[in-house]
């Protein structure tokens, strides 16, 4: 067998077990089908961390939606972000006199979100929200408004739950810490 260099799944400590982010997902649907009621949308799913999360919400809620994503980057294959947001992958949806919702894994340093913002305020959307998994405590309040909050995680690094280091560890049902 060739070694890819991953740790075993087994060797990363479980941080958020599979049933409290089911319990968050629950409580997060419920939150966005009160508030749009009557209304249609658009989630804004950032790639690629928030996919599985953005798939257990959509399949939650019982108001329609509008799926679309942007692609951008700013980790690479490190464990510390550049501090430089690209955009990868841009809107398809026209989002003009929508309500539309960011859907983000993780927010501790913001830059995406910080990045997302503006981008999305260009097109003139009715309203834009922001609805995060995972926000890191960092011991100051977040530099972005986070609508829609699943937990609070300690300032450690975090692999599965579509979480990833360097594309490996998606796959984790769970949220585990990478030491």
């Amino acid at each position: 067998m060739v070694s890819t260099g991953q740790a075993p799944a087994a060797q990363l400590r479980v941080l958020v077990s599979e049933e409290a982010l089911r319990q968050a997902v629950a409580r997060l649907a419920a939150a966005i089908d009160r508030d749009y009621a009557g209304k249609q949308p658009v989630l804004v799913g950032v790639l690629k961390g928030s996919f599985i999360f953005l798939a257990d919400l959509v399949r939650r809620l019982s108001v329609p939606v509008e799926v679309d994503f942007v692609r951008v980057a700013s980790y690479g294959t490190a464990t510390r972000t550049s501090g430089q947001v690209r955009l990868v992958s841009p809107l398809k949806t026209d989002v003009r006199g929508r309500d539309v919702v960011i859907v983000e894994d993780v927010i501790d340093s913001a830059l995406t979100v910080r990045y997302l913002l503006p981008y999305l305020r260009r097109r003139r959307p009715a309203s834009l929200r922001v609805c995060a998994m995972f926000l890191k405590e960092t011991g100051t309040p977040p530099p972005v408004p986070v609508d829609y909050l699943g937990m609070t995680i300690p300032n450690v690094f975090v692999v599965g739950y579509g979480l990833d280091y360097a594309e490996q560890y998606r796959q984790l049902p769970d949220l585990r810490v990478l030491e």
